[in-house]
């Protein structure tokens, strides 16, 4: 049983949405338990997650069959639950949100962060959190933006001061979020990309947060590679008292 809800304007949930394949790594086993030194890659995300200032629980959405996530070690810390989640992402989350509202009042902050992004800062949990109550990490982008036509060719140069690419964590009240996320799938499910998108269509405008460039999500081979690279890193500076 999750502890009550006590503390919902100061307090937050983590919803973690793992019961996808991960098609686009090309690999047999689903993405989430791919290697990154020396551990899966949703170890390394929840003992981040684990680690943020003020965090009340996380909920992980797993796949009926996953017999994997139960042995690793951060499966055991009492924070963390479990659901079982559906054939899309948004099938996850929406199972997460209903098992958090029996338990929590709406007005509880919830956080979904993706178990691809390993390497999301503290300082930009911080960003994220003292922002809107509806907001969301992003990158602004930093390349000329194209917008294709026929044929990959090129219709129009877009605004790139005007164009931010979607990271996680995603928050907003726990209501106003299960209300939008019921609501989008009911009516037009294949506009629901992410949680800001859900809130979008419900007529809400979440704040973008610029987000350091380190929280990429992991989705080619090579990711794997550099996220290795930045996670070593990171941990030779914590050893050394190095803040990176």
């Amino acid at each position: 049983m999750i502890p009550s809800d006590s503390h919902a304007t100061t307090d937050y949930w983590v919803v973690v949405p793992a019961a996808g394949a991960g098609k686009r790594m090309g690999a047999k086993t689903p993405k989430q338990y791919l290697p990154i030194d020396g551990k899966p890659l949703i170890a390394h995300t929840l003992e981040n997650i684990l680690s943020w200032p003020g965090l009340k629980g996380v909920v992980v959405a797993l796949s009926a069959d996953d017999a994997v996530f139960a042995t690793l070690d951060c499966a055991q810390d009492d924070k963390v639950q479990t659901v079982i989640g559906g054939a899309e992402r948004a099938d996850s989350v929406l199972a997460a949100l209903e098992y958090l509202s029996q338990h929590q009042s709406p007005a509880t902050l919830v956080l979904v962060h993706d178990a691809a992004r390993p390497l999301v800062s503290t300082e930009d949990i911080d960003k994220l959190l003292a922002a809107a109550p509806m907001a969301l990490l992003a990158q602004p982008a930093s390349d000329t933006v194209k917008l294709a036509g026929e044929a990959n060719s090129v219709r129009q140069t877009l605004p790139r001061e005007q164009i931010w690419l979607a990271q996680t964590p995603q928050k907003a009240p726990l209501g106003t979020l299960l209300q939008a996320l019921q609501r989008g799938l009911d009516e037009n499910p294949k506009a629901i990309t992410d949680e800001a998108s859900a809130l979008e269509l419900a007529g809400h405008a979440p704040e973008l947060v610029a987000a350091c460039c380190s929280n990429f999500k992991i989705t080619h081979p090579s990711d794997l590679v550099l996220a290795e690279a930045l996670l070593r890193h990171r941990s030779d500076g914590a050893s050394s008292g190095n803040k990176l």
